[in-house]
């Protein structure tokens, strides 16, 4: 059988691999990474925004973008 948990937080993970090991199970971490394409994206969004090429807006304006 398997266990999958999710959204475990890094200081909770020496507790739980203590635990699985007194239980004798086997403990296996899988980390996934970023999306590249996604990570570019926003790198690239940060140093525009830097030099200048980012926009203001206001509230109503973040308000008319969903509407």
């Amino acid at each position: 059988m398997d266990l999958i948990l999710k959204n475990v937080k890094k200081k909770d993970l020496p507790l739980l691999k203590a635990l699985a090991k007194r239980l004798y199970f086997e403990i296996e971490v899988q980390e996934k990474p970023y999306n590249t394409e996604f990570v570019k994206e926003i790198l690239q969004g940060q140093k525009d925004i830097k030099e200048g090429r980012g926009i203001k807006m206001n509230i109503e304006d973040i308000d008319n973008l969903w509407k």
